[in-house]
């Protein structure tokens, strides 16, 4: 499958490289969008290394003149993942924002390829109510979430929202391949 990893700003954005990793290992072409806060937690090389692939960052950086870029990702996307997703990306999703890499490609590939979002941010923040309703509007929209989980937080508080198990994130990428086959 090809695979575009979208990676936030998120502390959770560290376990984006096992997630990228992993799919790589499984055979997968993993396609990495980071996102500019994202890359203050994570290194593009870091992603770069274990995808084997380019890691987009920048929307107009100029990389090949023949395509546009977060078109061609999205075309040949058969599945995005958002992993770590923050209240931001989901919110700018949910309100048709595309002004950065990854919301483009998202907006591009939605009505194509199956989106999945796994939401990784304080309980407080997840819970809120402007959040909540971005994630069921984005569910009526056919948006998959990969639920987080309840678990001590970066902050130090204990709740829900920290990303699911990377596990279970390999484990229902995998699993939309059986679907296709």
């Amino acid at each position: 499958m090809n695979i575009v990893l979208g990676v936030t700003g998120s502390i959770a954005a560290y376990k984006a490289a096992d997630i990228a990793h992993r799919l790589t290992k499984a055979g997968h072409n993993v396609d990495v969008i980071l996102t500019e806060s994202g890359s203050r937690i994570i290194t593009p090389i870091t992603l770069q290394t274990l995808s084997r692939n380019k890691v987009y960052t920048d929307m107009f950086e100029e990389i090949d003149h023949k395509e546009v870029k977060h078109i061609s990702l999205a075309e040949k996307a058969d599945v995005v993942l958002i992993a770590p997703a923050t209240a931001n990306i989901i919110g700018k999703i949910a309100g048709g924002i595309a002004d950065d890499f990854l919301s483009t490609v998202v907006m591009a590939a939605a009505n194509r390829a199956p989106v999945y979002i796994a939401p990784a941010m304080n309980t407080y923040m997840y819970e809120n109510p402007i959040v909540q309703g971005n994630i069921e509007k984005l569910k009526s929209l056919g948006y998959s979430f990969i639920e987080p989980r309840e678990s001590l937080l970066a902050c130090g508080d204990t709740g829900r929202g920290a990303l699911a198990e990377v596990d279970d994130i390999v484990k229902v990428i995998e699993e939309i391949e059986g679907r296709e086959e």
